[in-house]
């Protein structure tokens, strides 16, 4: 089992109402992205969400969670960014109940030094699909593939350690989300411009400005594959119950 102290498209119009495919589907969770997407997010796809500081990235992914908790999934949630504790305690904050599904063997968080998983990443990509398969988690949670990115200085060995890893959660068998880092010159890539062409989703978090406009958030859906979405911009707030989609609405 596991240690908790870590290893050793369209526009606005409307889309058919017809799924384009037989394969099974999940909701996320987020109140308005999912009427976005036709049906759900394909079972046991690997899916992205890429975004600057402060988009909401980590209130995702622990958001698409707490719905599988809810469902009486498993989950698993894997930080590099911060500790176990502090990321039980937020969830705690929104209301999710995620220290009761950790004593209750439905939840698993595990905090792992960046560093640490790159010195160890082909022990953790051997031992991750095992560890998952014994948990039988339905939904797991990497944040932020951008920090172990971060630990390769050279860019081919970068993509190729990371081509490596996100074939390892492919493997798992679970319906997976990363999140990363926005590009400093593009909110629409990933920092190193790797993740989204690895995945089967990929999800934009931004801060849109209009002229003479308010600052105000925005998400679009880039890409997912095998069903068909809307990619319309539509604006998003983080609320007290998580992200909330506006998908009735134009973004100014």
């Amino acid at each position: 089992m596991f240690d908790d102290e870590g290893f050793g498209g369209l526009g606005d119009e409307a889309f058919d109402e017809e799924p384009d495919s037989d394969l099974p589907r999940i909701d996320l969770g987020i109140e308005g992205l999912d009427a976005m997407i036709q049906g759900g997010v394909p079972d046991r796809h690997l899916l992205t969400v890429i975004g600057g500081a402060g988009t909401g990235k980590t209130t995702f992914g622990l958001q698409f969670l707490a719905h599988g908790l809810e469902c009486g999934e498993k989950c698993v949630f894997i930080t590099l960014e911060q500790s176990r504790q502090s990321i039980l305690a937020t969830a705690d904050e929104w209301g999710w109940g995620f220290s009761e599904y950790d004593r209750d063997d439905k939840l698993v968080v595990l905090d792992i030094d960046p560093i640490e998983m790159a010195n160890s990443l082909d022990n953790i990509q051997a031992e991750l699909p095992a560890l998952i398969k014994e948990f039988e988690a339905d939904r797991l949670v990497l944040d932020s593939v951008s920090l172990l990115e971060m630990m390769y200085d050279n860019q081919a060995k970068r993509r190729t350690e990371v081509l490596d890893f996100t074939r390892a959660l492919k493997q798992i068998g679970v319906t997976t989300f990363v999140t990363s880092e926005a590009s400093e010159s593009t909110p629409y890539a990933s920092r190193n411009g790797i993740i989204e062409y690895l995945t089967d989703g990929v999800f934009i978090l931004q801060y849109v400005r209009g002229e003479g406009q308010e600052t105000r958030l925005a998400v679009e859906i880039q890409k997912i594959r095998n069903t068909n979405h809307s990619r319309a911009q539509k604006p998003y707030e983080i609320t007290s119950e998580g992200l909330s989609v506006y998908e009735q609405a134009s973004i100014f």
